[in-house]
């Protein structure tokens, strides 16, 4: 049986989903990039900056220099600041660690990002070494910080919002990556300078 269109829907118009459908999602595409930056490591080890390795490392900057934090920010306005409050001290212990965790994946992106960045231009002033380890404690506290959210924290807020915050939640999600997006394809003002 195939789908029939909503025709209270606007042809072309995009379908809301729930805030916690477009979290998980990222956070498949999370470990897909994760492995994507050790697939990096690996090329570099053996053939150094080539075309692919270049086309490899700018999905990799774009990924976690725009969607994983906008991910970040999502978690923070949507699903902590009601769990923050709960009256399990567990819980509220699980929101502390996962906010203090997105402050320690950002500085180790800081510090892992001007290497992959490099490799994604074609320069080969990039630290094989400091990649090699900053790659492994990167990988190994994004998957423990998504671990604790799925088993966890999205159980929780997900019991705390009803559907309807829910469906706000992802509406309010997708017109915040829409402004980013119009911004970052408007063009710079010019230079106003007397």
């Amino acid at each position: 049986m195939s789908k029939s269109n909503d025709s209270s829907r606007p042809a072309g118009a995009a379908t809301t989903l729930d805030g916690f459908e477009v979290l998980d999602a990222c956070h498949r595409q999370t470990l897909v990039t994760l492995d994507l930056l050790a697939a990096l490591v690996t090329r570099l080890a053996t053939g150094g900056p080539d075309a692919q390795a270049r086309a490899m490392a700018t999905e990799i900057v774009r990924f976690f220099s725009t969607t994983a934090r906008a991910h970040h920010e999502d978690e923070e306005r949507h699903v902590f600041p009601k769990l923050a409050t709960s009256d399990d001290p567990e819980i509220v212990q699980a929101v502390l660690r996962l906010q203090q965790d997105h402050d320690w994946l950002e500085e180790d992106w800081m510090e892992l990002s001007p290497h992959v960045d490099a490799v994604a231009c074609g320069q080969s002033w990039y630290d094989l070494d400091v990649l090699r380890e900053g790659v492994e404690i990167f990988t190994a506290l994004s998957h423990d910080h998504m671990a604790l959210e799925e088993s966890c924290i999205y159980p929780q807020a997900r019991e705390r919002l009803r559907a309807g915050e829910r469906l706000e939640m992802g509406r309010e999600m997708a017109a915040r990556r829409r402004t980013a997006r119009k911004a970052k394809a408007q063009p710079a003002a010019p230079d106003q300078r007397v």
